[in-house]
């Protein structure tokens, strides 16, 4: 089993108390992935945090064949919650939950870049997200919504000072940039089309209401945001480049998100599966890319409040990868 050299909370930004990082670099498998969370809840939950891998996370270090570096679990800021009203006079700044498109993933970007501007792991992690955050997670890597363009970053993790580099509200300055994209993404319980999520359950106005609370009322900007909208250079395919994986996990008893926003993103990600990946020479697997549909049991909320269903997405990419010669 590998152990876990210390648990560390890392403050990525200024704006928010919620610019942090959860992270848990381990003491074995230098040469593995690290394992880094986005936790859902529709943009607004205050009550789903970085914390919610916890339960995951135990199984997946308890298998001492996962070639896992480290973990992390990223918070964010989030958008208003009506159930979780905060009166903007008494509340300080920074505690204060009023976040809108892009903050969400202009934060989850800087996030990546501090992490990997720490840590040094280059492409050799897979980000998993949960709900709203495999939206998240998609868009980092989107042409049309990411923040940076990969780029090569020839220093070290001591070239690069992070706290010269501070997050901003929308719309600038840009967060720091990522030197490289993951090799994989795990999307559970994803949404990925926003329209269609607000269409599909018209008449339950709870969808509208959160989407419109992240994103406004403009439709056409829920599609530019869209990962399952947005083809060609503007969406996955042009934007993720070096990628190799994609799980989509869902639940058929999945009460929140319908089976429809997997069936929409597997459709979406068909061009990008049938390009190959920019590898580097160093690299001597193939270029081939690989999108797979595991099924999942239980509840929207169940795979990480157990932690069992997660940790069953993650387990079934690093088997992907290791079939396809990028995993030990």
């Amino acid at each position: 089993m590998a152990t876990q050299t210390s648990k560390r909370k890392l403050t990525y930004g200024r704006h928010s108390s919620l610019q942090t990082i959860t992270a848990t670099p381990l003491d074995q498998h230098k040469d593995g992935y690290w394992v880094i969370y986005i936790h859902g809840g529709a943009w607004r939950d205050p009550t789903i945090t970085a914390e919610s891998i916890e339960p995951t996370q135990s199984i997946l270090q308890a298998s001492p064949d996962l070639p896992i570096t480290g973990f992390a679990s990223i918070e964010y800021r989030l958008s208003a919650h009506p159930n979780h009203p905060q009166d903007k006079a008494t509340t300080p700044s920074e505690e204060y939950r009023d976040a809108k498109h892009p903050d969400h993933i202009r934060d989850v970007e800087a996030a990546l870049a501090f992490l990997q501007n720490t840590y040094g792991f280059g492409h050799r992690y897979i980000l998993v997200g949960h709900s709203c955050g495999a939206t998240l997670a998609f868009q980092a890597v989107m042409g049309a919504v990411a923040g940076h363009r990969e780029q090569l970053f020839n220093g070290s993790s001591e070239d690069c000072d992070v706290e010269t580099e501070p997050v901003s509200s929308s719309p600038e300055p840009l967060p720091p940039r990522l030197s490289a994209h993951p090799t994989a993404i795990v999307g559970v319980a994803g949404i990925y089309d926003l329209r269609q999520i607000v269409e599909t359950h018209r008449d339950i106005s709870e969808y509208r209401r959160f989407v419109e609370g992240a994103f406004g009322t403009d439709e056409l900007l829920w599609d530019s945001v869209s990962p399952a909208q947005m083809v060609g250079s503007r969406g996955v395919e042009g934007g993720w480049k070096t990628g190799r994986l994609v799980v989509l996990a869902h639940s058929k008893d999945d009460e929140l998100v319908d089976q429809g926003q997997l069936e929409t993103m597997r459709e979406a990600l068909r061009a990008w599966e049938e390009r190959k990946a920019q590898v580097s020479k160093e690299e001597l697997t193939s270029n081939d890319r690989r999108v797979q549909v595991l099924p999942l049991t239980g509840g929207h909320d169940e795979a990480w409040a157990k932690g069992g269903e997660l940790a069953r997405a993650v387990k079934f990419a690093f088997e992907e990868l290791r079939n396809m010669g990028l995993s030990p």
